[in-house]
């Protein structure tokens, strides 16, 4: 059985911003034990930008 850990992140409005928040999420996840596997949009604006994610974790119980 696995366990599952969602992380919800915004994306930034800056039209071109850099983002990298989600490298510190990633490796604090994997110093926990948990691998990462996907991402799913939660929130899509006009002509398909993403404004907000679900990371998404899982480690064997």
């Amino acid at each position: 059985m696995k366990q599952y850990e969602y992380v919800h992140l915004k994306i930034s409005r800056f039209y071109g911003a850099s983002m990298e928040e989600h490298r510190a999420i990633i490796d604090e996840y994997a110093a926990k034990g948990y691998t990462y596997v996907g991402y799913i949009p939660t929130k899509i604006a006009e002509y398909g930008k993403l404004k907000e994610i679900d990371l998404i974790f899982e480690k064997a119980r």
